[in-house]
């Protein structure tokens, strides 16, 4: 009995140690703390998409110094999320450097697997091989690290390692000083988080970020990566540090950009914008939606993992039909031209399905339709 109760004791201890690790304490902080700490962190990196005079400023700043290059138009590339289903929108940016046809894009956005993709795709074609390498050469294949019987006490079913591993293996100093040289130009990467705190949509300007080339700069490069493909359940929030105010410390917590928006082509603030008389510019807005659309049935099952899976699904696809009605509305009204890709509904796809094979037919599957000519959707 004796024997049984000290087994029992230290479980418990253990357990009550393996909590301390994955779980962590917060100070309070007030709103107008956490705005003033934001504040101090910079203003140039990051906006709340729903603040439609940040949204303009920021807007109309970029729209000014691509003019000032002499662009007579703009590309916009929005990348959704999607998990496991990245794999297809990797493929669709190497097949259409394959046609010759990819644009130089102003602005590209990444929300969740396609936060991942978005300082390939910003970046062009010279970086398709690692962008390969990462989606079709089996480098996610284990992404997903159980956490064994720390799971009892975390915060998520998976450990982040792996994540924040295959982050830190890509997003080098290199990377970031060729990010600032094209910030430099106009240009701008957004990455979309989701602050928990607040409920917004945080959108971040990695340009601006790259542009410090610190050390510090580096590290909140890689968390804002980390934090925006954090689906809430498999991985475990990012905690962003503010810059010291003089207040207490400052933490703000941020998930998956997919939570509040599963693509930005527009930030929310703007979807009632319309460009004055004679100001609009000529562009294009290109849309890739990793994962299907329409309602599939299937009967899922009763682990943990799949209802995640079919959960996080469900909402994207739901979520994402909204925006691409609203971003489609904002295009007719400033006379944008604007096209879809998305994984066909006959393919076999799943947002947690990160196994090596499967994600490599999805990327030859999005490479190979749009060399084909079949992958993009002309909408307005």
């Amino acid at each position: 009995m004796s024997r049984v109760l000290g087994l029992l004791a230290a479980f418990v201890l253990m357990g009550s140690q393996l909590a301390g690790c994955a779980s962590f304490s917060r100070e309070d902080f007030t709103v107008a703390e956490a705005e003033r700490a934001a504040l101090g962190q910079g203003s140039d990196i990051r906006f709340n998409a729903d603040d439609p005079q940040a949204a303009l400023a920021f807007t109309a700043k970029a729209r000014a110094e691509l003019e000032k290059s002499g662009a007579q138009q703009f590309d916009i590339l929005a990348i959704s999320g999607g998990g496991a289903d990245g794999a297809y929108g990797a493929g669709v940016m190497v097949g259409w450097t394959n046609t010759g046809a990819r644009p130089t894009f102003a602005v590209v956005t990444g929300v969740s697997t396609g936060a991942l993709i978005a300082p390939f795709a910003f970046l062009g074609p010279a970086w398709d091989g690692q962008l390969t390498a990462a989606y079709a050469g089996g480098k996610a294949s284990d992404i997903l690290q159980r956490r064994g019987l720390g799971l009892l006490f975390s915060s998520s079913l998976f450990s982040p390692n792996r994540l924040r591993q295959l982050v830190e293996a890509y997003v080098t100093p290199a990377m970031l000083r060729e990010i600032a040289a094209e910030h430099a130009k106009g240009r701008r990467p957004l990455i979309v988080t989701t602050n928990l705190d607040t409920q917004q949509t945080v959108i971040w300007d990695m340009g601006a970020i790259a542009t410090r080339r610190t050390p510090k700069a580096l590290a909140l490069f890689r968390d804002v990566l980390v934090a925006s493909s954090s689906i809430p359940g498999v991985f475990p929030p990012v905690m962003i540090p503010l810059d010291d105010t003089g207040l207490s410390p400052i933490r703000e917590m941020h998930v998956d950009g997919a939570v509040t928006a599963p693509f930005v082509s527009i930030p929310e603030g703007m979807f009632f914008w319309e460009a004055p008389d004679g100001r609009a510019l000529k562009g294009r807005v290109h849309v890739i939606v990793n994962g299907q659309l329409d309602p599939a049935f299937a009967v899922t099952r009763g682990r943990v993992t799949a209802i995640l899976a079919r959960t996080f699904d469900s909402m994207m696809k739901s979520t994402a039909r909204t925006h691409i009605a609203a971003s489609r509305a904002f295009a007719e009204r400033n006379d944008l031209d604007f096209e879809i890709t998305m994984v066909p509904s006959d393919a076999e796809s799943g947002s947690l399905n990160f196994d090596a094979a499967s994600m490599k037919r999805l990327f030859t599957l999005g490479r190979d339709n749009v060399i084909k000519g079949i992958a993009w959707r002309k909408l307005g």
